[in-house]
């Protein structure tokens, strides 16, 4: 079983596929380095995939001190994959969790990203929405240690923005459901309130955003509500981003319209390798709703 181990000692679990310029994908809270079959069988073609498990989430270790969990260290996580398997630069996507880990990766290692995926980020982001985010990272937490995490993901699987993947394809639904029940309620339990409810707002890292050069791809679906204005946000601070919502999807964008999600991700790496990925067109700006400032 494939491994790297971490500066802190953490091995991690990941799995390869193909050849060619290096893509890293990051799963989500609620799935693992499986979730993540689909862009593998398609990427692999042409590049060299990896996709691997974070701390707490088995084949992967499952540490039991609480401080071995942070935003940080699950950026530093994504910084080590690429440094130990000599990937560098390497295209990341995230989802979620994995999106928020990869946005902090261009932020503190901005060298070992090629380009970022950043789909479904932001939950809790706002400011007027952290006490309630917190309070419901809690909350799932109890239910974590209360239930077992065979009951808990029976719940979770079925949150707001999960509905329209379970209505448009009952049967990849009901795989991930599985999966998330498979997890281990520790790791998941100390992902919670380690990385979640520890992690900074976006809005405090503005300024940071605001000087990061990493070609990004923002990708929200657009019945994943607590993804849209974050979204919105990342688009206007970063310099180089662009933003896709992708039609009738909620927040497990890469399970529920995997062509889409594909056929996105193909696009904007073939255009930051061919060195077609520009930055924002500083006079889009501008202040004015109708009339620009420059000349005919």
């Amino acid at each position: 079983m494939p491994t790297i181990r971490t500066e802190d000692g953490v091995k991690l679990h990941y799995e390869e596929a193909g050849s060619g310029t290096p893509m890293v994908f990051v799963h989500e809270f609620a799935g693992d380095h499986r979730a993540w079959e689909g862009q593998l069988r398609a990427f692999a073609r042409r590049y060299r995939c990896i996709a691997f498990a974070a701390r707490g989430y088995p084949p992967s270790d499952v540490p039991t001190d609480p401080s071995a969990y942070s935003q940080a260290r699950a950026a530093d996580d994504i910084a080590a994959v690429i440094q130990e398997l000599g990937l560098a630069p390497a295209h990341v996507v995230g989802l979620s969790m994995g999106a928020f880990a990869a946005l902090h990766l261009g932020l503190r290692n901005p060298g070992l990203a090629r380009s970022l995926v950043l789909g479904g980020i932001g939950y809790g982001a706002p400011p007027d929405r952290r006490a309630q985010f917190r309070a419901e990272v809690d909350a799932t937490v109890g239910r974590i240690r209360a239930e077992g995490v065979a009951s808990f993901a029976a719940s979770y699987s079925r949150g707001p923005t999960r509905l329209i993947f379970e209505q448009t394809d009952p049967r990849g639904y009901a795989e991930f459901a599985t999966q998330l029940g498979e997890h281990s309620a520790e790791g998941s339990a100390l992902t919670m309130l380690g990385v979640q409810r520890e992690r900074p707002s976006l809005y405090e890292l503005e300024s940071e955003i605001r000087r990061m050069e990493v070609p990004t791809l923002v990708i929200a679906g657009d019945e994943d509500d607590p993804a849209i204005e974050p979204s919105v946000f990342l688009k206007r601070a970063l310099p180089a981003a662009a933003l896709l919502v992708m039609p009738k999807c909620g927040h497990t964008l890469n399970l529920e319209d995997p062509d889409a999600f594909n056929r996105a991700v193909l696009d904007f790496v073939t255009k930051v390798d061919g060195g077609r990925w520009e930055r924002r067109i500083p006079g889009t700006l501008g202040a004015g709703i109708i009339a620009g400032g420059g000349k005919a």
